[in-house]
C-alpha cells in the first residue's frame, strides 16, 4: 500500500435521506476512530495466568471528527439540523485504498469560531448510533 492523500479521506452525509451522499463541505481534517470494549474473562484457572478476553463481546464504536472553513453550504445547515434535532442520520466515511463505512451517527460536538482577520472555522464530532457496515475496496 503506498501513502495516500489526507485529502481523500472523507465524511459524507445523506442530505434528504434519498441515500445520496455528499461530502462535509470545507473540511480541512478528517478522523475517524474504532473502539471495542474488553469483556474480561480472566481466572484462576486461566492457561499461565495469562488474561483471557471474551471473542465477540463487549461494545463496539466509532467516532468521527473534523474541522474546516464555514462554507454555509447545504452540508453545514444539515449539520446543525441534526445536532439541534438530535438525530441519528446515515453517514458514510471514504477511507482511501481501505474502504467505506456507512451508519448512523449523531453530532456530539459542533463548534464555530473566527477571528477578527481570518476566515470562519468549525469542528464537528460525531459518535456512532448503531450498527455500522464496511464495504473494502475492490483491488
Amino acid at each position: 500500500m503506498t501513502a495516500q492523500n489526507g485529502k481523500d479521506l472523507l465524511i459524507k452525509l445523506d442530505l434528504t435521506g434519498d441515500g445520496q451522499f455528499h461530502t462535509m463541505a470545507g473540511l480541512r481534517a478528517t478522523r475517524i476512530a474504532f473502539n471495542a470494549e474488553q469483556v474480561d474473562v480472566t481466572s484462576l484457572e486461566s492457561e499461565g495466568g495469562w488474561r483471557e478476553l471474551l471473542a465477540g463481546a463487549g461494545v463496539r464504536s466509532a467516532a468521527i471528527s473534523g474541522s474546516g472553513v464555514f462554507r454555509d453550504a447545504d452540508t453545514d445547515e444539515r449539520a446543525r439540523q441534526i445536532f439541534f434535532g438530535s438525530e441519528t442520520p446515515a453517514f458514510q466515511v471514504v477511507i482511501p485504498d481501505f474502504g467505506t463505512v456507512t451508519g448512523p451517527f449523531q453530532v456530539t460536538g459542533l463548534e464555530y469560531a473566527g477571528t477578527h482577520d481570518g476566515e470562519a472555522t468549525y469542528e464537528v464530532s460525531m459518535a456512532s448510533a448503531g450498527a455500522l457496515s464496511f464495504v473494502a475496496q475492490a483491488s
